[in-house]
């Protein structure tokens, strides 16, 4: 570690510190290095996997938008090889890179964007794209870990989407009065989507930590879903006509 101008070491056993931090020398700039070797009676094996390695970090750096990751694979049994993960575009590029050859965009913008919410002591930030395959992708996140059964922050941002898509449709009168709202499944059509919260007090229900909990998780991003998109909209109204037509399975709104 190195910190305040000095160079730190320590080292740990099985998670128990062996000693405390020894000052070896003088350091510029600040960060952390973590040297790790599997511990055999621990893990079932300890070849590492180069491909899974980097999914997995090419991920948080997607979720954290100003974290730059270098992987480099320096065994002497492996071709060697180096790869960077940087996305100034956050979760912006996340879309981007899940929606890559699942089919034409219906609309060129990733549509995204990112509140702090005091409700939930945390932050919220999603992007989503919708293209002309009938597949849905959502991909969700708490504290920049895999949500796999969703929760709260899933369930929140398919009410704020159907909140959003039914008012703009009603207030430019593409729904008859009589007709019922477009419902979530029919919304989801074709959208991918990155839900991400980062929060300091996490809920979760399962012991495999996959589902999110806190209602004031789903209310927010709810709220947030519905405030963001509903104002793209109304600013971007070729791209929402794009979006209401792919939504009620016509080439355009007014077809």
């Amino acid at each position: 570690m190195r910190r305040a101008g000095v160079h730190w070491i320590q080292e740990y056993a099985r998670g128990v510190a062996l000693a405390p931090p020894v000052g070896v020398g003088p350091a510029t700039g600040s960060g952390t290095t973590i040297t790790f070797w599997p511990d055999t009676d621990i893990f079932g094996a300890t070849e590492h996997s180069f491909t899974a390695l980097a999914e997995r970090l090419r991920e948080l750096a997607f979720l954290n938008r100003r974290l730059d990751i270098s992987l480099t694979d320096e065994r002497p049994s492996s071709t060697p090889r180096s790869t960077r993960f940087l996305f100034p575009g956050g979760a912006r590029d996340f879309v981007a890179f899940l929606d890559a050859g699942a089919g034409a965009p219906v609309h060129p913008d990733v549509i995204g964007f990112e509140r702090e919410d005091p409700r939930i002591a945390g932050t919220i930030e999603v992007a989503l794209r919708w293209n002309d395959t009938r597949e849905a992708r959502l991909r969700s996140y708490a504290n920049s870990a895999p949500t796999p059964q969703g929760g709260t922050h899933a369930v929140g941002l398919r009410d704020g989407l159907a909140s959003a898509i039914n008012t703009y449709a009603r207030e430019r009168r593409l729904l008859a009065e009589a007709t019922p709202d477009l419902g979530a499944d029919r919304i989801g059509d074709g959208l991918t989507a990155v839900v991400s919260v980062k929060l300091d007090r996490p809920e979760f229900s399962g012991v495999t930590l996959g589902t999110l909990d806190g209602a004031a998780v789903r209310t927010g991003v709810a709220e947030t879903v519905r405030a963001h998109l509903g104002t793209w909209l109304r600013r971007h109204p070729e791209q929402a006509a794009a979006v209401i037509g792919r939504i009620l399975g016509k080439r355009s709104p007014e077809e």
